[in-house]
Formats: C-alpha cells, sequence, structure tokens
C-alpha cells in the first residue's frame, strides 16, 4: 500500500513554499499549464514517489514500494487520477520495470535528464522533486530521454552483455599471458595472436601435458611468418605447477566465455531477421555491394556470420554502411542496437550529432564563446565512432587524408572527435536518405583541397621569388 504523506506543506506546489509579492505572483500566473493531465515520479532502488495534480487526488504524493504488484498499484492509481503522461527522474536501471509498465497501459513516460530538473539548492527531498517534476512537466518545460522500440532494446541488451563478455574475455587472455611469461615461456611474443589457430593449438597441448617444444612447435601454422626454429626456442621455459593451474583455468573461463558470446550473437542475428525492413523498403534498393578484399578481413571480435549480418542490416537499413570506410559490421550492429534502424526522431544531423555528444558546445556569455568543447558523457554508439575514426590514420581514401590532416594540426584526441562527428554525419545522410555511400564526393573535396594547398604554396614562392616547376613523373 502507498505510503501518506504528513507534511502537508510539501504538498503544496513548487511556487507556494514562500509568500511571493504581487509582483512576482502575477509573473507565476502567467505561465500556462500546457498539460494539465501530467505527473512527476522520483524513482529509488526501494520506493517511488508520484506526485499528480492537486484536483485529481485528495492525496496528490504517495510512495510506492518498487515490488511488481506496487508498481501496478501505481499505474492503476494514474489512470484513476486520469493522467495522460508522466515525468521520472531516475538513477541507474531502476526506471526500467515502471516504465514498461507504463507504456504498456498507454501513458506517454518521459525520462528526463537530472541536469535539466535541477532544485533550488537546500530544497532536497524525494517529495519536492517530485512536484518540482510534476510542475515543469505540466508547463512543457521537460524533454524526454531518446529510447529505441522494444525490439531494438532487446537487440540493445543482448549487445551490451556482449561487449562485457567480450571484456571479462580479454581479461582471461591476460591470465594467460602473465602465465607464460612466469613461466618465461615466449610463445605469445612470437606470434601476433594467442587466441588464434596456432596459439589455442599449443595452449591446448600444453594444458593436456605436453611438454616437448618440438612437439608443441609442431602446431605452428604455414601462415605464422616467425620460422618454426624460433617457434620452438620460445616454447622452452620453466614449468610450474601453480602456473599450469592458472593457466589452464584461465583457458577453460576463456572458452566458455567464447561459447556464451556466439550462442548471443545467433540469437542477436536471429532478432536482427526478425526487424521489418525500413519504411522505404528493400524493394526500391538494389542488392548489398559485394565485400572488397578487404572487407573480408572483419576483426576477431566480429559475429562468426559477419557476411550473413551485412545482408540483414543492408536489408534493415535500406543501406549498406560497411562500404563507409572505418566502419564495419561491429560497428552497424552497435548503431542499430543502441539507435535503432530509423533517425526519425532526430530532426537533423546536428541533432544527431549533439546527442552523439560529438558536436562542438555553445557556452555564450556576453556574446562571448566561454566554451566550444562537446559534452560530457560517453554514448556507447559515440565511442564506436571514435574507434572507427582511429583506424582512419593508415586508410588511403579522401576520409583517411582528412583525418591526418586534422591530427597534425590540432591533435589526436580533437582529430577523433571531429572524424567520428563527420562519420556520424556520413550514417544520417545514408539511412536518413537510402543512399549508398559515394566516396567521390569527398574525393572531389581532397582535390579542392588540394588545388588551394597548391596556389597558397605558389604565392608563397612567388613572394619570395621563386617559381615552382612540377616533378617530371618517373
Amino acid at each position: 500500500m502507498p505510503k501518506r504523506t504528513d507534511d502537508k506543506s510539501v504538498l503544496a506546489p513548487p511556487s507556494a513554499e514562500r509568500t511571493p509579492s504581487k509582483s512576482r505572483r502575477k509573473s507565476v500566473s502567467i505561465i500556462p499549464r500546457v498539460d494539465p493531465d501530467a505527473a512527476g515520479a522520483d524513482i529509488g532502488a526501494r520506493e517511488i514517489v508520484v506526485c499528480v495534480p492537486a484536483d485529481r487526488d485528495d492525496q496528490p504524493v504517495r510512495t510506492f514500494a518498487t515490488f511488481t504488484q506496487d508498481l501496478h498499484d501505481l499505474a492503476n492509481w494514474l489512470v484513476a487520477c486520469r493522467i495522460k503522461t508522466i515525468a521520472m527522474e531516475s538513477t541507474g536501471m531502476y526506471w526500467i520495470p515502471l516504465f514498461q509498465i507504463l507504456e504498456a497501459r498507454g501513458i506517454d513516460v518521459r525520462l528526463v535528464n537530472a541536469r535539466h530538473v535541477k532544485h533550488v539548492p537546500g530544497r532536497k527531498s524525494d517529495v519536492s522533486d517530485c512536484q518540482w517534476l510534476q510542475y515543469l512537466h505540466s508547463v512543457g518545460l521537460l524533454r524526454g530521454s531518446f529510447r529505441p522500440p522494444q525490439d531494438i532494446c532487446a537487440i540493445r541488451s543482448l549487445a551490451r552483455h556482449r561487449e562485457s563478455l567480450l571484456a571479462q574475455a580479454a581479461d582471461q587472455v591476460r591470465h594467460m599471458h602473465k602465465c607464460l611469461d612466469q613461466m618465461n615461456l615466449q610463445i605469445h611474443h612470437v606470434i601476433n595472436d594467442l587466441t588464434g589457430a596456432t596459439g589455442m593449438a599449443i595452449i591446448e597441448a600444453i594444458v593436456q601435458g605436453e611438454r616437448d617444444a618440438r612437439k608443441l612447435a609442431a602446431h605452428r601454422d604455414r601462415r605464422i611468418k616467425a620460422s618454426a626454429q624460433t617457434v620452438e626456442k620460445s616454447l622452452r621455459g620453466d614449468w610450474r605447477e601453480e602456473h599450469l593451474l592458472v593457466l589452464r583455468l584461465a583457458l577453460k573461463c576463456w572458452q566458455h566465455l567464447r561459447a556464451q558470446i556466439d550462442e548471443l550473437d545467433t540469437e542477436i542475428a536471429r532478432r536482427v531477421r526478425a526487424l521489418d525492413e525500413h519504411a522505404a523498403g528493400a524493394q526500391t534498393q538494389p542488392e548489398a555491394p559485394a565485400p572488397t578484399k578487404k572487407r573480408l578481413n572483419f576483426s576477431a571480435n566480429a559475429p562468426a556470420e559477419s557476411e550473413a549480418l551485412r545482408q540483414e542490416f543492408h536489408r534493415v537499413l535500406g543501406t549498406d554502411l560497411t562500404q563507409v570506410p572505418a566502419i564495419s559490421v561491429l560497428t552497424v550492429q552497435s548503431f542499430i542496437s543502441e539507435v535503432g534502424s530509423s533517425l526519425n526522431r532526430f530532426k537533423s544531423a546536428k541533432h544527431f550529432s549533439s546527442w552523439l555528444g560529438l558536436c562542438p558546445g555553445t557556452k555564450i556569455s556576453g556574446g562571448k564563446v566561454l566554451d566550444a568543447r562537446s559534452r560530457r558523457g560517453k554514448p556507447r554508439f559515440a565511442l564506436q565512432l571514435r574507434q572507427a575514426a582511429q583506424s582512419l590514420h593508415s586508410s588511403r581514401g579522401a576520409l583517411g587524408a582528412r583525418y591526418r590532416r586534422l591530427r597534425s594540426r590540432q591533435g589526436a584526441p580533437k582529430a577523433l572527435t571531429a572524424m567520428a562527428h563527420c562519420l556520424a554525419r556520413i550514417i544520417y545522410k545514408l539511412v536518413s536518405e537510402h543512399r549508398a555511400y559515394d566516396d567521390s564526393i569527398f574525393a572531389a573535396l581532397e582535390a579542392e583541397h588540394d588545388q588551394r594547398q597548391h596556389q597558397r604554396l605558389q604565392r608563397q614562392a612567388s613572394n619570395l621569388g621563386y617559381t615552382l616547376i612540377p616533378a617530371t613523373p618517373i
């Protein structure tokens, strides 16, 4: 049962906590109530405090527990009070159960940013917070956070858990490296990837009791650049029982995590196949182009059926984002899991970049820009775009040339943010208009930049009394 609030002073509107002057009373009264059917809720781990308009119930502020039955009682009370929309503030993941229950009841639920609803200092309590939320929401001053549809949220939960499992698997690989170092086995310094075919074959043979370096080196794959003699020398060390035990446990844990990741990949692929095609429809779109030879070298952390997923992503989005330099199948999977298959919630590419926290900030006072740094925060897809931008360092295309130019001029951190912003705008353009990526546009821009640079060098040489002569091709 909900708790009754005994303090009558907190039931008054936020503006009635102190008797205002006549002029202030007039200024407050002219604020129109945009939505009289609005409520506010402050969500905690063990209890939820909800406020409805004062004319809807004799007890407009109530406290509910977070058990499932109490959440349904809360929803019934809101329906009885004729509430059509509610704004909630929460930390962590405590808001999700109530969000889903209220959304199923047809109530417009808005999860608001705590920075946007900060109350007057010195008046902080759960009751005053929910009253303040209800007041701000009723006058139309709150905007809800972005939340994709339920089918996308299911893929997002699986994809985020997959990332955590990858991090745990990487920890187990580091444990194996440590055990090998302590036994002075240098195999992980001879081959590039310990989790590859050669590395796993050698580690499994060691765990099974093989100690002969020549027999262990026989597991060397023919594609390994190191010679068989080098591999054999790296497999002679001090076989300590305690380190062998830790190596066996780390290998077993790594194999278990990889099996879970494969299971998640299968479920994610099934849910992606169940997604509807975009509004444009796949009938108006050509088939996904065949990947280039470089595209076939997917990351070791990519799903096993990356090519099949690429085709499914093209069907859902109406464009093949993997044709964009530095964008991989994992990046597209992160985009679908965090944003969805449609960008209708974002009015323009500027709004999308602002939501990702990649565009410059606007902190202006007195007509002077005080700070233009990007907004703080770590959106998961923005991190993926920064990682993709980092891979442009070795790209030979127009985007790679642009990144190297920005990095030499502004430094690596700012260049990564700028290129991640550029990639976000490209993705917005391709997905919203269902267009294929055309590298000739950026190539033309780079050609114009090279022409301007050539003209600048000619002017500098002319001012110094020299003449530039084109080099003769060899």
